[in-house]
């Protein structure tokens, strides 16, 4: 009998491609074969960036006998189209990709009868691949990127509409704080991860939905103790995380400026801020000119990644006044590699799942800055329910001063409670991804369901 075969399919944002790059890579190394379906423009982009992928055909690894075969297809857009506009790639890959599925398939198929693809693996907004999938007798997961509670609230969409709490379109009827089952965090009904406000948007979330039941499972890369009450809302949810090797064995957007790693030696250990808003927040120059003077204003050294856009430009003015001097900037950085060096004293961060997944792995102390999404959620989670970090508030007119930047950085620093509890969480997390450990059974229990 063959060997489990994943076609792995992600959304082409960072955010989904490194998390499936990185169970490809706990799959494979249990030998499990992986097919990893990129889009052609994904697939240069990474590869001009990052040279561990840079053969199209095979990447092996000669210690653990690891391959990863990479394919691509069209994302239907030209090389000039904006790919900054999500809704763009998401309705132009849902028209061009599906009817190029089958032929892949049958391609990959060929090359190898003995182990053809037994199971379709897909990050969300692929739900598609799922259908594609079923109607070839093709076993289908979700491999859900965000938190197990974000997944939690779109599996449950009709729920709120019930109950009076927002409408058709996913507007919410009045401003409230709500628990959606017992034990979760609560949410203020404006941060839904769908808050948009879009009743196109929402109704793709609630079709992408139905298509994601097409899934038998849905793993998680989260750990029990993180969100335990989400568990039993289905049993397709399967917690198989931290996905957490600090290797590079991901693939970056951007090129990665490994001089951060050195610059930090210098340092002692807790005395630098580590500034990173991921692959897709954005903000605007008034705001860029007062977290950098805000940055300024810290006693402390700094690295801040200001991510460039997909062209490699940088879309933001330094101010005038801006000295920069305590600090380092960079376009792309090793995240996980610098949260997991001593001289990291806290981390400004957006609260996507990723980074809030590497910060608490990291034991490192956060101050949460959410721009969309699941993020506000991801946010709750971090200072209310795990109390490992502090949020930063806005003022009246929406913008996040200077000063709150140095004032709450100068009290998360000096909250011992916050730092104990940071490293009692990191040490809780851990215990999920040894041997034997609640996330490790889990993987184990999911390659033998897919031989």
């Amino acid at each position: 009998m063959g060997v489990p075969h994943f076609l792995v399919i992600p959304y082409p944002i960072a955010g989904h491609v490194n998390p499936l790059m990185q169970l490809s890579h706990l799959l494979s190394k249990h030998g499990c074969k992986i097919t990893f379906l990129n889009t052609e423009f994904s697939n240069k982009r990474t590869n001009k960036n990052n040279i561990s992928i840079s053969k199209k055909d095979n990447l092996k690894n000669e210690q653990s006998q690891e391959t990863i075969n990479f394919v691509t297809l069209p994302d239907g857009l030209e090389d000039e189209d904006n790919r900054s506009d999500q809704r763009k790639v998401i309705f132009s890959i849902r028209r061009n990709m599906p009817p190029l599925l089958p032929n892949l398939i049958e391609d990959v198929n060929a090359m190898d009868a003995e182990n053809k693809i037994s199971c379709i693996i897909v990050t969300f907004n692929k739900g598609w691949a799922l259908e594609v999938g079923h109607s070839l007798g093709i076993k289908g997961v979700l491999l859900w990127t965000a938190s197990a509670t974000s997944l939690a609230y779109c599996y449950s969409i009709p729920k709120p509409i019930d109950d009076g709490v927002m409408d058709s379109a996913g507007i919410p009827t009045t401003k409230q704080e709500i628990q959606l089952f017992p034990n979760m965090p609560m949410i203020d009904t404006a941060n839904f991860p769908w808050r948009a406000h879009d009743k196109i948007l929402f109704d793709y979330i609630s079709q992408e939905m139905q298509a994601m039941k097409f899934g038998d499972w849905w793993l998680c890369n989260t750990t029990y103790n993180l969100e335990h009450a989400t568990f039993s809302i289905s049993p397709k949810f399967l917690p198989i995380g931290p996905f957490m090797s600090i290797e590079d064995n991901t693939s970056s957007f951007w090129q990665e400026d490994a001089t951060c790693l050195d610059w930090l030696d210098q340092y002692p250990p807790q005395s630098v801020a580590y500034v990173s808003f991921g692959s897709l927040a954005v903000m605007d120059q008034n705001q860029f000119n007062e977290l950098a003077l805000g940055l300024d204003l810290l006693d402390k050294p700094f690295i801040w990644v200001v991510r460039p856009s997909n062209d490699n430009k940088v879309n933001y003015a330094y101010p005038d006044e801006f000295l920069g001097t305590k600090g380092k900037i960079v376009g792309w950085a090793p995240q996980k590699k610098i949260l997991n060096h001593p001289a990291i004293a806290c981390f400004i961060s957006h609260c996507g799942w990723n980074s809030t997944v590497e910060g608490v792995y990291s034991g490192v102390p956060f101050l949460c800055w959410p721009f969309h999404g699941d993020q506000f959620m991801n946010k709750s989670y971090v200072c209310d329910v795990w109390k490992v970090g502090l949020e930063l508030d806005k003022d009246e007119d929406g913008l996040l001063p200077k000063r709150e930047i140095r004032i709450k950085v100068e009290q998360l620093l000096g909250d011992q409670d916050i730092k104990e509890r940071s490293l009692k969480l990191k040490d809780l997390t851990l215990k999920n991804i040894v041997e034997n450990g609640h996330s490790s059974k889990n993987l184990i229990n999911f390659i033998n369901w897919a031989k």
